[in-house]
Order: C-alpha cells, then sequence, then structure tokens
C-alpha cells in the first residue's frame, strides 16, 4: 500500500503526516508520500501525470486545493472555481491511469445549500445554490462528488470523499482576513494582547459552528482510507450537542483553559509565529 497525499503540507496534511509518523498511525508495509506545491502544479496535467508515474501510488489523499477566507473567495470566486476543478479533474484522472485502488478526497461544508433544513447530512449536498458568498469554491468541491460517481459507473473505482467540519490545529493559515474562524481568532487575540488593546470580533457572535481539531480528523481520515467502502461522502465532525456559537469560540481563545487541543493549537502558533502562514 502505496499512499500519495497531495497538499500535505497543508492543515490536514501536516496532521495525517504527524499521526503516521509520530504516533505510528501508520500500519507496516505501508508507504506515505507527502505532496507539495513545490513537487508538483497540479492545475498542470502533465505535471499531475508525471508525479503519480513517478510514484505509482496504490491509494490516494486528495488534500490538494485553492483555499482562502471570506474576503478572498468574495474577490475571486471564478479563480477558486476554474483552480480547483483543474485540481481535481487532473489528480483524479492521474489515478485512474496508474491503476490507484482507492482516492479519499477532502471537501467542505460550504458545499452544502445556503437555504437548508436541519440536521444536515450527506444526502442533502446537491439540494440547492450554496452561500452566494463563496459559490466558485463550493461547486468545485461538490463536483468531486459528481467526478467520485462518474469514476465508480464507469470504471468501478472506489474513490470517495470525507466533508470535515470546521478544522483547526498547527499549521493552520493565521491571516486574519483569509484564514477561517479559530486560527483568525487566534492570530486577533494575539496581536490585542501583544498591543494591549481590546479583541474586536465582527458580528454579533451568536452563529454556532462545529469545530474538529487536526489530528482527530487526520485519525479519521486514515479509517476512511482502510475501512469505508462507499462512493457516498461521509461528514466527519462533532454532535451538533458540541457546536459552540463564535462568542463562546472566542472566548475559549482568550482564556485556551480546559480545551487541552485548542491549547496546543495557540501554543504553536506562539511558538512559531515567526514562521506560520498569516
Amino acid at each position: 500500500m502505496r499512499v500519495l497525499v497531495t497538499g500535505g503540507s497543508g492543515l490536514v496534511g501536516m496532521a495525517i503526516q504527524h499521526v503516521v509518523k509520530e504516533e505510528r498511525g501508520g500500519y507496516e508495509g505501508e508507504e506515505w508520500i507527502f505532496l507539495s506545491s513545490k513537487d508538483a502544479n497540479l492545475m498542470s496535467m502533465k505535471e499531475t501525470r508525471d508525479v503519480f508515474r513517478k510514484h505509482q501510488p496504490t491509494h490516494v489523499i486528495h488534500l490538494a486545493a485553492m483555499v482562502g477566507g471570506l474576503f478572498k473567495n468574495l474577490k475571486c470566486n471564478l479563480d477558486f472555481w476554474r483552480n480547483n476543478i483543474h485540481i481535481n479533474d487532473n489528480v483524479l484522472q492521474a489515478a485512474h491511469e496508474v491503476g490507484v485502488v482507492k482516492v479519499v478526497s477532502c471537501l467542505s461544508t460550504c458545499i452544502f445549500p445556503d437555504k437548508t433544513t436541519y440536521p444536515i447530512n450527506e444526502t442533502m449536498i446537491h439540494n440547492g445554490p450554496p452561500h452566494e458568498s463563496n459559490f466558485g469554491y463550493a461547486y468545485a468541491k461538490r463536483m468531486l462528488d459528481v467526478h467520485n460517481r462518474a469514476y465508480f459507473e464507469q470504471h468501478g473505482h472506489c474513490y470517495t470523499a470525507v466533508i470535515p467540519t470546521n478544522v483547526f490545529g498547527p499549521h493552520d493559515n493565521y491571516s486574519i482576513e483569509d484564514g477561517h474562524v479559530v486560527p483568525g481568532l487566534i492570530h486577533k487575540t494575539y496581536i490585542a494582547k501583544k498591543e494591549g488593546k481590546p479583541l474586536v470580533v465582527w458580528g454579533s457572535g451568536t452563529p454556532k459552528r462545529q469545530f474538529i481539531y487536526s489530528l482527530d480528523l487526520a485519525r479519521l481520515f486514515l479509517w476512511v482510507l482502510r475501512e469505508y467502502p462507499e462512493v457516498d461522502p461521509i461528514i466527519l465532525s462533532v454532535g451538533e450537542e458540541d457546536e459552540v456559537s463564535i462568542k463562546e469560540a472566542a472566548d475559549t481563545v482568550v482564556q485556551a483553559l480546559d480545551f487541552k487541543a485548542l491549547k496546543e493549537t495557540c501554543e504553536w502558533f506562539v511558538a512559531n509565529y515567526d514562521t506560520a502562514r498569516k
């Protein structure tokens, strides 16, 4: 079993690398290859083919994507659509050409319809348009599900996808403008504390979100890779009872007490402030 991980230097990729190497989550006889953008431009079919032919993977975890926060999405919906469609098509086609047995791709909760009912489940992905703020990225991610079904129907491949809730952890993008909720809050809090200024959080703080620690998600990815046999995507999330409001998330960041995973993330950011993406 030779596992190729695209986007191996990102938040989830680094978490999988940690679980495989530091926690010995990799099984005996498995070989793991973690790709970054330096290894191949996955928007190029030629470079994607070349790197797949070089490593000849039997399994793929596909994490690579053009990603960004709210403001970047608002400005660049076309770029998010085109670039992610190119990346996903190239990766799945290259996997098919070298005989990859299984591909597990990473989707996003933003693929769900903007107007929906709760609780959300996997059958609701295509029930209506996503939120207009990031429709380019959301539709490109949705199409991975269509891609997977088409490869199964035409070639019998077990290509599937996971839909994680909001991920946080070491090696995240801590940009205030282009990062996601938790890393953005951590960076804002860090600066407010450093400058002795009040912490200002956008919005009312009342919307609720579900969060998952990147190392927990990494362990679930390994389970999906080895044990989950379906083409249908699977949501990886905490229970609805574990939803927290943005205000509660901000308060937890400020305190960073009695919440070990978040405390580790805060400590990692402070220790790696000079080199963290921001």
